[in-house]
Order: structure tokens, then C-alpha cells, then sequence
């Protein structure tokens, strides 16, 4: 993936895949899913980590993607996918007015220049046309993205200490977020 330059303007075009682009996008997902191990993200895998093993698990979600429980964004520019973000939404009966935000990602190339709250945004748009106005998500406590939902109206409703473990292996705390969604923003 080519960073764009120096002091250029970062331009993307952000786009839902339907369940034919989904299969198209695997190996372009998968990179980005290595990237972010690579670069210390907690997604939920550890190192080693390779391309395949993260195709494997994009191609797992193909089904839900398919019949719509879970919709994939992506960010795309000229050189190719700069970013990602997953809404899973609730199955169960009484649930269905809330949805999980999942794999946000980033490429290293292309973080601190709005992805993530563009991205944010979009699937937040998506979920209140979905019939959902609560949203929930975890991210590791202390981590770049817990400053991007904590200044971007979500709210931390409690931290677990060593949830989950770094791609190294060591456990980190989690912090929980929700965030109430209504028409007007």
C-alpha cells in the first residue's frame, strides 16, 4: 500500500460491500487484518499471524455478510482499501434495536487523518436506518481508538482488566462503550 505524500490530502470513497463485492474484498480484508496485528492492534488474534489465517476468517463471515446480520464498509482510494468497519447486528428478539460496532481498522499508512470517525459515522447512519439507536462496542483501554470513541459521543460504561490479549499475547484491559443513536445526530 502506497501512504499518500507529504502533506497531501487524504481523498477516499467509502462503500458497503454487498456479499459479491465481499468475496471480491477478502484478500484486500485480510491484509489490512495483518496489518493491524502487526502494528499492535487488539482485534483478537496474536502473532504469527499471515495473510491466509486472516482470509480464512474474513471468508468465515461471509454468510452473515450474505443475509445482511453483518454489513462491511470499506475505505478505498486510488491505491487501493485504507480502512474497514463491521455493524453486527443483534439477532435475538428483544435485541433488535441495538448492533455491535466490530473491526475498525485502519492501515497504519493512512491512521490520524478521519477514517475512523468517517467510517464511525457511516455505520452509525447505517444502524439507526436499521431499526437500531443503541450501539456497543470494547477497545483496549488506553489505545488510540479509545480516544477516538471517547471524544467522538461515546460512552465508556466500565473497564475489564485483562480482557483480552495484545497480538504478543499479554492481556490488556478492555474498556465498554454504548452509544445512544438518534436522527439528528
Amino acid at each position: 500500500m502506497t501512504p499518500p505524500g507529504e502533506g497531501a490530502a487524504l481523498t477516499h470513497t467509502i462503500a458497503r460491500l454487498s456479499a459479491a463485492d465481499f468475496g471480491d474484498s477478502v484478500e484486500d480484508l485480510a491484509a489490512l487484518l495483518v496489518d493491524a496485528v502487526d502494528s499492535g492492534a487488539s482485534v483478537g488474534f496474536v502473532t504469527p499471524f499471515g495473510q491466509a489465517e486472516a482470509a480464512a476468517w474474513w471468508r468465515a463471515q461471509a454468510p452473515a455478510v450474505a443475509d445482511g446480520s453483518l454489513m462491511v464498509w470499506v475505505s478505498r482510494d486510488g491505491s487501493g482499501l485504507q480502512a474497514t468497519i463491521s455493524l453486527a447486528l443483534a439477532a435475538k428478539p428483544n435485541a433488535r434495536h441495538r448492533g455491535e460496532i466490530v473491526k475498525l481498522m485502519v492501515h497504519r499508512d493512512f491512521r490520524g487523518r478521519g477514517l475512523s470517525r468517517a467510517l464511525l459515522a457511516t455505520a452509525e447512519h447505517a444502524a439507526l436506518a436499521a431499526g437500531a439507536d443503541l450501539l456497543l462496542l470494547d477497545t483496549e483501554t488506553g489505545s488510540t481508538a479509545e480516544h477516538v470513541y471517547l471524544t467522538g459521543g461515546w460512552t465508556r460504561y466500565g473497564i475489564v482488566p485483562d480482557y483480552a490479549g495484545s497480538p504478543d499475547g499479554t492481556l490488556r484491559d478492555c474498556s465498554f462503550f454504548y452509544k445512544r443513536l438518534t436522527a439528528t445526530g
